[in-house]
């Protein structure tokens, strides 16, 4: 599981990488697509570094019903 977070983690830091990228290309931050890929690069990465922690796991399982 912990490849599919860092998969997660790396494409989040790309997007980040790429929002920056345009917003240099463009000279504005700005633009639909630099607040699109930063917004959901930033996400990604808070998910990854959100399913890395220990209680990641509990949390889960509670919002999916699947506790006793």
């Amino acid at each position: 599981m912990g490849v599919y977070y860092f998969a997660i983690l790396f494409i989040g830091v790309f997007l980040i990488f790429r929002a920056g990228l345009q917003a240099l290309k463009n000279g504005s931050l700005i633009n639909i697509k630099v607040i699109f890929f930063g917004v959901l690069g930033a996400a990604l990465i808070g998910l990854s570094i959100f399913m890395f922690t220990p209680v990641s796991a509990d949390i889960v399982a509670e919002l999916l019903g699947m506790t006793n």
